[in-house]
């Protein structure tokens, strides 16, 4: 297992500075947004050769959402994930993020009941997945379907409803993303969850229960890695959160607590 972070403002401006702040921090790869990785490319490409720091995933900075109401959202993000894929395997990242949708509706808040059935969301998110699925093969990536929790996404909350989709559809370029503060509230058991989707998790996103740093809340990492251990993962396992206090010192406090957690749980770093 490896440990990356999403892009912070303290790390610098430039992409060199970033990423051997990164290092510095004691991480191993650094995840940005998708229209950030077009319009820098070249300056990144140039930054991982020199500091040695990989991307190691993309998440966001594309338009609309796979599970949008509205069809021409849908083909917006369709289209952009396709294009942000083809940039992720030149720079060797490992693949793009992306929840059926953010914000859009919660079966759990006002008004309760979506504009569309449950039956065909699931049609929806087979067709888009299907065509991403196309793209991530063309362009020798890969897509992470991220689970939301219940009140940030009615589609797909627990992990073994984006297996469901990946198995249905035959996607090959398709895996899960694993995010602990989501897991917490949605995994009956977050260990068991994670070994029964096995193999097909392929990008890890790490915040506590209060969405603060690995460390600042009361989830239970150790045996969450002891899964992953089990599972021989060996990818990113990315850190999305805020901070709080002083940053710095969060991100050496977090890093410290989660390489503690990985070897607790038999990994190596």
């Amino acid at each position: 297992m490896k440990l990356a972070t999403q892009d912070r403002s303290f790390f610098g401006e430039s992409f060199e500075e970033k990423m051997s702040k990164v290092k510095e921090l004691g991480f191993e790869g650094l995840e940005i947004g998708g229209d950030v990785l077009i319009n820098r490319f070249e300056e990144i490409k140039k930054a991982v050769k020199t500091t040695g720091v990989p991307i190691s995933s993309i998440c966001g900075g594309y338009r609309g959402w796979i599970g949008a109401f509205e069809e021409e959202e849908r083909k917006l993000a369709i289209s952009d994930i396709g294009e942000i894929l083809r940039y992720t395997a030149e720079i060797g990242a490992t693949g793009v993020i992306a929840p059926a949708a953010f914000g859009i509706f919660s079966r759990k808040l006002p008004p309760f009941t979506p504009p569309r059935t449950a039956e065909e969301d699931r049609e929806v998110l087979l067709d888009s997945l299907e065509k991403i699925n196309v793209l991530a093969k063309e362009a020798g990536s890969i897509l992470f379907l991220e689970p939301l929790n219940r009140y940030e996404d009615h589609m797909i909350n627990r992990l073994e409803q984006a297996k469901s989709l990946i198995e249905q559809g035959g996607f090959s370029s398709v895996k899960v993303l694993a995010d602990f503060f989501h897991m917490s509230m949605e995994e009956a058991n977050v260990a068991k969850s994670i070994m029964e989707v096995n193999h097909l998790i392929g990008h890890v996103h790490l915040a506590d229960s209060n969405r603060l740093m690995p460390g600042k809340g009361h989830i239970d990492f150790d045996s969450g890695f002891q899964a992953l251990q089990k599972m021989d993962f060996s990818g990113f396992m990315s850190i999305e959160c805020e901070i709080s206090g002083d940053p710095e010192k969060s991100y050496l406090e977090s890093a410290a607590f989660l390489k503690s957690n990985i070897i607790k749980g038999g990994g190596n770093l």
